[in-house]
């Protein structure tokens, strides 16, 4: 189990109040190792004098390191920037804003969660297939080949897969190949789980894995031509409006997890 108040602390040292923090990486993927570090992902809201003064605050504030026995890597991002990444085909700020592991929240979380849903759209598709095509080649490369990128290759196809179809976010591994069906998934999965984050394959049959990527590729590109999904985000003035309000101190930052 994860514990949530444990990794709150890192949300209450932030230099700027945060409007949400969740848990991205292996853990939202299904499949962290016991030696897996904690990808926390958020967004921070820089003080009005901060962004029209002359000294500026810091866009994006990173921490990383170990903090009372946990590996933590916290990146968050001012909402001006965090909302532009909305507005791109940018499939990592959608799975962080609906990540089911919430640290920190406030009810512009769930405005933002909205929006979000307006900017899901066709485009995405680009962003799934770029991301499996270097995880592809990640593990292709790897000498000795690691069970880690072959892993990330199924998971983004399968997220890229759902999202075209259904036009909602799933990251987590084993609920996406609970409607795909792969056999192979389950032993993959309980490899990374078990074992060191960069643990590798003993065994590799290249042929089977090179015909599983080409065919989900294809599958997602053919998911993508037949989407309902709009081709153009919709959420910009609302965004707008919503980064507007909150800067000029309509917003809350009291924390429920």
């Amino acid at each position: 189990m994860i514990d949530l108040n444990r990794l709150l602390q890192h949300v209450a040292a932030h230099p700027y109040p945060t409007i949400f923090v969740t848990i991205s990486g292996a853990h939202l993927y299904g499949f962290p190792s016991p030696d897996s570090d904690f990808d926390l992902r958020g967004v921070h809201l820089l003080p009005l004098e901060q962004v029209i003064g002359l000294d500026h605050g810091q866009e994006t504030v990173e921490k990383e390191g170990w903090y009372d026995g946990l590996e933590i890597d916290l990146v968050t991002h001012d909402a001006a920037k965090y909302f532009a990444l909305m507005l791109k085909r940018n499939g990592y700020v959608l799975e962080q804003i609906f990540s089911p592991w919430v640290v920190f929240t406030t009810p512009e979380h769930e405005q933002i969660k909205s929006l979000a849903a307006q900017c899901i759209t066709q485009q995405h598709a680009h962003h799934y297939l770029g991301f499996a095509s270097r995880q592809w080649q990640l593990f292709r490369q790897g000498v000795p080949p690691r069970v880690k990128p072959l892993l990330y290759t199924y998971r983004v196809l399968l997220t890229g897969i759902h999202l075209m179809q259904t036009g909602r976010i799933e990251a987590n591994l084993l609920a996406l190949n609970r409607h795909e069906g792969l056999p192979y998934i389950d032993e993959l999965v309980a490899r990374k789980l078990s074992g060191p984050e960069c643990q590798v394959l003993n065994t590799v049959d290249f042929q089977f894995d090179e015909g599983e990527y080409q065919r989900l590729t294809r599958k997602l590109e053919k998911a993508h031509e037949a989407s309902f999904l709009p081709e153009q985000p919709a959420a910009k003035a609302e965004l707008h409006n919503l980064l507007v309000k909150m800067r000029t101190g309509g917003s809350s930052t009291s924390a429920r997890c």
